[in-house]
């Protein structure tokens, strides 16, 4: 077994442990939501301007996104980047600006996957937001709501996000 697989190993046995002390009776706070982190993959900023049309939707400009990118030891370091190479081998993240980020106590946490992606679902789970959502087909115990779309129609997604986000009155009308 190699370094990598090892390393995956142990960050999959530490998310499920994590994921299983996580009480299904999540207390959310009814706060107005203001701030919002966004986390996704490169390739799917690349293809859709997710940042830009959720600011949009909710009336927000505040956002921040980070996004995995699959390391390549060619590519300049990016501050709103990480890879499988900023975890450690005890499965804990290590860039210093992701770790902010994810310190970060954001009102809104929008997970823009729609699949399951270890680096990306253990930083969702890491986040210090209060209010967490993302697509229904990843992990039901990461979110406290999903949305049901497809990832290619950003504005579907958006403009059910503000719905039920009006419905929670977690947005003003």
């Amino acid at each position: 077994m190699n370094l990598s697989k090892l390393k995956e190993s142990r960050l999959r046995k530490k998310f499920n442990k994590i994921l299983l002390k996580l009480q299904d009776n999540r207390v959310v706070p009814q706060k107005e939501i203001l701030t919002v982190g966004i986390l996704t993959s490169e390739s799917i900023i690349s293809e859709i301007g997710v940042q830009s049309e959720i600011e949009t939707t909710l009336a927000l400009n505040n956002s921040k996104l980070y996004s995995f990118k699959k390391f390549n030891k060619l590519d300049e370091v990016s501050l709103t980047c990480f890879s499988e190479k900023d975890v450690n081998w005890r499965g804990n993240f290590t860039e210093p600006n992701f770790k902010k980020f994810l310190e970060q106590p954001f009102d809104l946490l929008v997970g823009y996957f729609n699949h399951q992606h270890l680096y990306l679902e253990k930083a969702v789970l890491e986040s210090n937001a209060t209010f967490k959502v993302g697509f229904s087909n990843v992990n039901s115990k990461l979110y406290e709501l999903e949305i049901s779309t497809e990832l290619e129609n950003i504005q579907q997604f958006s403009s059910e996000l503000k719905k039920y986000l009006q419905i929670l009155k977690k947005l003003k009308n």
